[in-house]
């Protein structure tokens, strides 16, 4: 039995495991190997926003000498060592694949990485050519002396550390030069068929500027050129009690995100002990910090790659989203409502269905007036733009745009304005607060009184998440549900007391509150000997009165299944304490991004779905909804295609011991949930 601090895991070393089953992905031979390429290189992007965001806050407290611990008890320093060692770990092993796994599995496939040791000579002159007419002319050298002091060097940017000998034409020898790559270049060069000898022949960017480094310091000796690049803390500070315009104020504090502190260094991992040292000294980071790698120091930029070749065995196979029938019978869409509601899985069935709702009101000579919410859209945005046509057209339109969603601030900036400029209304929803909720409401004038319509989702709307992110969205013009919905608005807009809702959980007001009563409702009903029974399906679950309700429920004879995609704080399987609880992580071809939290209550079975997970920030301070699947065979659909094949999954499945780590259930038997939805929803 687990006493105090032991009974919850930290979040960022659960993250670290998500982290490790994605790279195992990558490792994974069942999984095409293009796809396996880019499951490598997201484990780069998730360990990058991972260090700009979590490790940076988490080096602040450090510094400062915060005495404050978490719910796991480790205090700042403890996990910052803890955290250093496990992503070196991590780092290490994705290397390893992709040098001694992925580069041999690629060549065998006519898709070559040509490094500097085996260029023939027509590739080194097509190589050398390649230099001189498109990167030369767009690289500065930077000579460090007192008057070119070390620069600038922006947040994950490509850069070269030059040691030098010699002089040059002022009679200058600093012996030490930054070259600093644009972003504009490309971080793989495709080199033509009959250059490269094989299909697909790519060249780094740096083993050309290896290779040519010296032609821009003419005449002086260049002794080594090594790889860097620096994370940066990416945290944006703004005091949204007291600034007067919040986006004015985000616009001034973006151009800092690229040159916040230093809080990780990688660098080739044939850099010199002494040019590390320097790096190091100019970015003030300890040796923990730093990271030596045995390739390109930028693996997010591969990427680029799968979208290159053009093998279409050697990637996921494409499908057609399909659209529901009742919207295929009905071209006008409110009709297809009123008839019954319409419940979207995606990406399984098309996202058009939810711009064409947006459309269709925007065109509607009786729709009256239109609401949305906005966390991410991303900059090129159909709905966004569908809000715009709706504004010039005479609509009322209102919009709640979230400016702080961490890294499409700058998008929604973007849209926030072009949104005012045709006249929509604009809020920033709720200081402190962000609002997280995904809902669009069209209020429409029928037979002389107005009917709401509402589209609410688990997932963002967004273009491209909608396409590999599993979400679920519910078309409804239901009176009381859409009145609920109406209320959200009105809160998010304007000022007053919350009041009563008849379906849906609000956070920050009665979300957890509710979801506490759920799970005890549950408890009941199995001490009185009835069933108890609970399947909940998040991103993250770290909320401690949460996790601590689901232990007593265990206790209590509550058989509980948890479906959690990435961080989980709760101990499964501890005898006394949670010995019927079950943790497991799906990792397949979609990222798994559905809430969906489901109550036996007593064979009435509640279904639920929600914008937000059961974290302690999402709960107090987000404004999220949760709401009911009303209709009975929606109910059971949103059961047999979100939570049954999943807890049943073979391939994908990925089981949490009570230590924190995964176990692959069994990786190459039986057909996996998400192929299974494939087959029978496109």
């Amino acid at each position: 039995m687990l006493n105090g601090n032991e009974l919850y895991i930290n979040r960022e070393l659960s993250q670290l495991e998500f982290f490790d089953r994605v790279l195992q992905q990558a490792a994974d031979t069942a999984v095409p190997l293009l796809e396996r390429l880019r499951a490598l290189c997201t484990v780069s992007s998730n360990l990058d926003e991972f260090y700009e965001i979590r490790v940076a806050g988490l080096r602040e407290q450090c510094l400062l000498q915060s005495p404050v611990v978490g719910p796991d008890g480790l205090s700042p320093q403890e996990l910052y060592t803890r955290l250093n060692l496990r992503v070196r770990e991590l780092v290490d092993q994705q290397y390893r694949l992709f040098n001694d796994v992925l580069i041999p599995a690629m060549a065998e496939q006519q898709i070559c990485f040509l490094r500097r040791p085996s260029w023939n000579p027509v590739q080194a002159e097509w190589i050398r050519d390649f230099f001189f007419a498109e990167l030369m002319p767009v690289l500065t050298p930077i000579g460090l002396d007192p008057a070119h002091p070390f620069p600038r060097v922006l947040n994950k940017s490509l850069n070269f550390a030059v040691e030098l000998e010699g002089r040059d034409a002022f009679g200058r020898n600093s012996g030490n030069a930054i070259v600093q790559a644009p972003r504009a270049l490309p971080r793989v060069i495709a080199l033509p068929s009959d250059i490269s000898g094989c299909q697909h022949g790519f060249v780094f960017l740096s083993s050309i500027l290896h290779a040519h480094v010296g032609e821009l310091f003419s005449g002086m000796t260049v002794r080594g050129c090594y790889q860097f690049r620096v994370t940066r803390n990416s945290e944006l500070f703004v005091d949204e009690e007291e600034v007067k315009n919040l986006r004015e104020a985000l616009q001034g504090e973006l151009p800092h995100r690229h040159l916040g502190d230093a809080v990780r260094l990688e660098v080739a991992d044939n850099c010199t002990p002494a040019m590390t040292a320097f790096l190091q000294e100019q970015f003030g980071l300890s040796a923990s910090e730093v990271f030596a790698v045995n390739g390109p120091v930028n693996l997010v930029r591969l990427l680029q790659v799968p979208d290159q070749v053009d093998r279409p065995e050697l990637k996921y196979k494409p499908f057609r989203p399909a659209v529901p029938k009742a919207l295929q019978e009905h071209a006008d869409i409110f009709h297809a409502i009123r008839d019954n509601d319409i419940l979207l899985h995606h990406p399984f069935q098309s996202f058009a269905p939810v711009v064409d709702f947006v459309r269709q009101a925007a065109q509607d000579p009786d729709v009256v007036a239109i609401r949305q919410t906005v966390y991410r859209a991303g900059h090129d945005s159909v709905l966004l733009s569908a809000l715009i046509a709706a504004a010039r057209n005479g609509k009322e339109v209102t919009v709640v745009v979230e400016l702080l969603a961490r890294f499409d601030e700058e998008a929604n900036i973007g849209w926030a304005a072009q949104l005012e400029e045709v006249g929509a209304h604009v809020i920033y929803g709720v200081v402190g607060f962000k609002a997280h909720a995904k809902m669009v409401l069209v209020l429409r004038r029928e037979g002389g009184k107005l009917r709401r319509y509402v589209h609410l989702g688990t997932g963002n709307y967004h273009s491209q998440t909608t396409r590999t992110y599993t979400d679920f969205g519910l078309l409804t013009c239901n009176e009381s549900l859409t009145q609920d919905v109406a209320q959200v608005f009105s809160q998010l807009t304007g000022l007053g007391q919350t009041n009563s809702m008849t379906h849906i959980w609000q956070s920050p007001f009665t979300l957890k509150k509710a979801l506490l009563a759920a799970i005890r409702c549950e408890a009941e009903h199995a001490m009185a000997g009835r069933k108890g029974r609970i399947i909940a399906k998040m991103n993250a679950l770290l909320e401690p009165d949460l996790i601590q309700a689901l232990y007593e429920a265990s206790r209590d004879g509550v058989r509980i299944d948890l479906i959690i995609r990435g961080a989980c704080a709760l101990r499964p399987g501890v005898a006394g304490l949670s010995s019927n609880i079950e943790v497991r992580s799906i990792m397949g071809r979609f990222l798994e991004h559905s809430r969906i939290f489901y109550f036996h209550a007593d064979g009435a079975e509640k279904v639920m779905l929600s914008s937000g997970e059961w974290m302690e920030r999402s709960l107090s301070r987000r404004i999220e909804i949760c709401f009911p699947i009303l209709d009975t065979k929606l109910k059971q659909r949103v059961i047999a295609e979100g939570l049954t094949p999943y807890l049943s999954d073979p391939r994908d499945a990925w089981q949490m011991t009570p230590d924190g780590k995964y176990e692959r259930r069994s990786p190459h038997d039986g057909q996996a949930a998400q192929d299974i939805l494939l087959a029978a929803l496109t």
